[in-house]
């Protein structure tokens, strides 16, 4: 399996022993390179050899007889080496030991004598960070959309808002996640390769093979097929951060349909994300589910960015969008009006609401918008329903209906 690339330091084998048989437990690290001596100036072929390996990450074992010759090392890894984050594993008993390796360059400290928990989830911080910068840099924003019920919308919302995305704000991906993809349905397109086919070439992939994958669709936008069958898809927390560093340095927008898978994939994405839009509607059994779903998202530190988006949704008197916060725990980011049956025949016709005006359509044109801008812009604007109520005036049109019993 293709991980993050360490390399291994420590002063002698039989350390060196146990931090190999640490890393190779985690299922996001692959060894490099291993050395039982430091490297001593910066010229030492030690460190030439950790760039030639391309490592990602150097742990270091600290030995606390000797600290200073481990501190030392990282000191002299941090400014002589390019974009290799170090790992100190020492002793946590002797304070000035982790400030000064700390101080050195470390971005992690763990215990030297503890399981491969901590080690796994510090390379699991390192992942997630990388893929924070990466996006940072200027590069593709990464949307996600899960539903917070079977049949929300997930994927209907995902397919049109990146139509809208590659329309008016740029060029879009969409990735179809789901357990059994319907987003080349909703498109009208017959995909040769899908996603499983990439993540099993992972190891070789690059731009010009990933253009092979890819289905050209309606109006130039990008999709990377779901799974046409039922079937086994594991990427490790690695391998998914690797496909999103290749995908977000060639579109300015990547958006993810997950729909109503809920396990680690969705777990992982949702932490590589910028946005996570859960997509729900107004009846006792969505809330309850997303109120869940959004407690369970809490831990990949998606908190942040998580918002609902009520889809189907109908004025209901004496039930408004704070009650739908306090019933959820999230805030509602936007609201999708009611149309059902010129939704479920666009998915019959295989014809996008997008390509025609409508008042849906001016709806999901104006979260495209929202999602198109910065950070910042769903904190601000948690209302933005409001948004699509000026544009389009849509709001105006919506069916009153009555609580459900119970609701």
């Amino acid at each position: 399996m293709h991980g993050v690339a360490v390399a291994l330091l420590a002063e002698d084998r039989d350390r060196l022993a146990v931090l190999q048989h640490r890393t190779e437990e985690t299922t996001t690290a692959r060894t490099v390179f291993t050395h039982a001596t430091f490297p001593s100036t910066s010229t030492d072929p030690i460190l030439r050899q950790i760039q030639d390996l391309r490592a990602e990450v150097v742990i270091i074992d600290v030995d606390p007889g000797h600290p200073q010759r481990a501190i030392s090392t990282i000191e002299l890894l941090k400014n002589s080496t390019n974009d290799v984050a170090i790992f100190a594993l020492g002793e946590m008993d002797h304070p000035p030991t982790i400030v000064a390796a700390m101080r050195a360059g470390a971005c992690e400290y763990l215990e030297r004598t503890t399981d491969v928990l901590p080690l796994q989830e510090a390379l699991a911080r390192f992942l997630s960070a990388r893929a924070r910068s990466v996006n940072a840099a200027g590069r593709a924003r990464v949307l996600l959309f899960m539903n917070a019920k079977g049949g929300s919308g997930a994927t209907t919302l995902a397919v049109n808002t990146a139509l809208a995305l590659q329309q008016e704000h740029g060029t879009t991906l969409l990735v179809d996640f789901a357990t059994l993809g319907h987003a080349a349905l909703h498109l009208n397109v017959r995909p040769v390769f899908t996603l499983a086919d990439a993540l099993e070439n992972l190891h070789r992939l690059d731009a010009a093979l990933l253009k092979g994958f890819i289905t050209l669709c309606r109006r130039d936008v990008h999709l990377l097929a779901g799974m046409n069958q039922i079937a086994s898809l594991s990427p490790t927390t690695s391998e998914l951060a690797r496909l999103f560093d290749l995908l977000v340095t060639h579109y300015q927008y990547v958006v993810v349909d997950s729909s109503s898978r809920m396990d680690e994939i969705s777990h992982t994405i949702a932490n590589l994300s910028h946005e996570v839009m859960l997509v729900t509607q107004t009846d006792v059994a969505a809330l309850w589910s997303t109120n869940r779903i959004r407690a369970w998202l809490d831990g990949t530190g998606s908190q942040t960015k998580v918002r609902a988006v009520l889809n189907r949704y109908k004025k209901i008197a004496g039930f408004g969008e704070e009650d739908v916060q306090k019933a959820t725990n999230c805030k509602v980011a936007w609201k999708v009006p009611n149309s059902y049956h010129p939704v479920a025949s666009a998915i019959d016709r295989g014809e996008p609401l997008i390509l025609h005006d409508s008042d849906i359509s001016r709806s999901i044109r104006g979260l495209a918008a929202m999602l198109a801008k910065p950070d910042d812009v769903l904190t601000n604007a948690s209302r933005a329903g409001e948004g699509a109520e000026s544009r389009s005036k849509t709001a105006a049109r919506f069916f009153i209906s009555p609580l459900r019993a119970g609701q």
